[in-house]
């Protein structure tokens, strides 16, 4: 099955039912890599379309009063919303009447299950309403949550990490490859790869990120995603959630403390003397240890570096008899 079918598959049914058992489909699919693209851009379009369908239907259908305890949330379906976005809505909402009616799923027992319209639910929570005026879809599981992720997939108001979060979710539902992703949605690789980026930063700081999405653009997060690569995972954690409790904390700042170079101690030094003169300087650091020879000693070095070998090799000889 082509890019094309698989989505066109999942949105097929959407606000009809067939009347007819359908006949087996010839293959017709394009076999050249440019043709492919066409046909599957093609079936988008017609995804698309069946959606507008789809919602041109509900918009002529009579909404009804649905009582908010009624309502079921589906973890991961709610769109993240600012405090200011959501404070927005709850005072328009607090004025004016719902314009656009939610669309929930009926289940048993007077239930239902919440498609589109969850900030909206939550506002007139807060609002302490008791009902708000619903739309009912009768389609089959995930039809269309697929279709309306699809089309609100690229929506400006998005921020990056909630596009990362949508492009796993699409690779979920359809099997879409990143490559099929940026082809079959006229994007660019690069653009994808960004957004993909995300997926490289710790889970930490991805779990952070859920609470204020908007602080972390992907140019950004691309850089913190090549140094966590580089071990430096800790870092970008520390870094992530700064961005997120400090709203005056740049996303460069964020990346220039991600890299920041881990401090070393001093190096410690003895100097060695004869009598009053100052023979050498013996250092450690790292793991090295050092000898820096005085001037007047500085000939004596080599003779030196000799003898040091030869008291290490026989202080490990002497060990290992032990």
């Amino acid at each position: 099955m082509g890019i094309g079918d698989r989505l066109l598959a999942k949105t097929a049914n959407i606000g009809s039912k067939p009347t007819e058992a359908p006949t087996r489909p010839v293959s017709t699919e394009p076999r050249t890599s440019p043709g492919r693209l066409m046909d599957a851009q093609h079936r988008i379009n017609t995804a698309q379309a069946r959606i507008k369908e789809l919602e041109s239907q509900l918009e002529e259908r009579a909404a009804f009063e649905v009582p908010l305890d009624s309502l079921i949330e589906v973890p991961g379906r709610r769109r993240k919303l600012t405090a200011e976005q959501f404070q927005e809505l709850k005072s328009n909402l607090a004025q004016h009447a719902l314009a656009t009616p939610i669309l929930v799923r009926a289940l048993p027992n007077d239930r239902f299950e919440i498609v589109a319209g969850h900030n909206r639910v939550a506002a007139y929570r807060e609002l302490a309403r008791s009902t708000i005026r619903a739309n009912v879809a009768s389609i089959e599981d995930g039809e269309i949550e697929f279709a309306a992720f699809f089309s609100n997939l690229l929506s400006p108001s998005l921020t990056d990490f909630e596009k990362y979060w949508n492009f796993k979710r699409l690779q979920e539902l359809s099997g879409l490859s990143r490559t099929e992703i940026s082809e079959s949605a006229g994007l660019s690789k690069s653009h994808v790869t960004r957004i993909f980026s995300f997926d490289a930063l710790p889970e930490a700081a991805k779990i952070a990120l859920a609470e204020k999405p908007e602080r972390l653009g992907s140019n950004a997060a691309q850089k913190l995603a090549a140094l966590t690569e580089a071990g430096k995972s800790d870092k970008v954690v520390e870094a992530v959630r700064r961005l997120i409790e400090d709203d005056n904390f740049t996303q460069d700042r964020a990346v220039a403390l991600a890299a920041e170079k881990q401090r070393t101690t001093a190096p410690s030094a003895t100097v060695v003397r004869s009598g009053r003169r100052k023979v050498c300087e013996v250092s450690t650091r790292n793991g090295v240890v050092g000898v820096r020879f005085f001037e007047k000693d500085a000939s004596d070095a080599e003779h030196w570096g000799q003898r040091i070998a030869e008291f290490i090799n026989k202080t490990l000889s002497e060990s290992e008899q032990d």
